[in-house]
């Protein structure tokens, strides 16, 4: 069982680009930025809460390798961080991603 200091350390935040926008639209799913170590069940149970739904069709996750960049330091490198694809059943409503992104401030602080 997840507990309820976990499940708000898993979902970082939304990820509100074009093509999750049309994913949100056509496919009902919604992207999350998410914890590196985080694994689908905890993506599930976090979504859940934080959606207020009753189930979560599936999850899909990918970690987005850190770009390297050169800087008058030498080559640095970004962090790698990992996005999961929630998606939701027919029929349900998906919140509006501005209340996501506010909630994702709020536990933050």
């Amino acid at each position: 069982m997840i507990t309820d200091s976990r499940i708000y350390k898993v979902i970082i935040a939304p990820i509100t680009t074009e093509k999750s926008n049309a994913a949100m639209t056509q496919r009902n799913t919604v992207v999350f930025k998410v914890a590196l170590n985080a694994t689908k069940d905890e993506i599930k149970a976090a979504a859940k809460k934080i959606l207020n739904v009753e189930q979560v069709k599936s999850v899909r996750t990918l970690i987005v390798k850190g770009k390297t960049r050169r800087t008058v330091h030498g080559i640095g490198r970004r962090s790698d961080w990992k996005k999961a694809y929630v998606t939701l059943p027919e029929g349900i409503k998906i919140p509006d991603t501005t209340a996501l992104e506010q909630s994702a401030e709020k536990e933050s602080k």
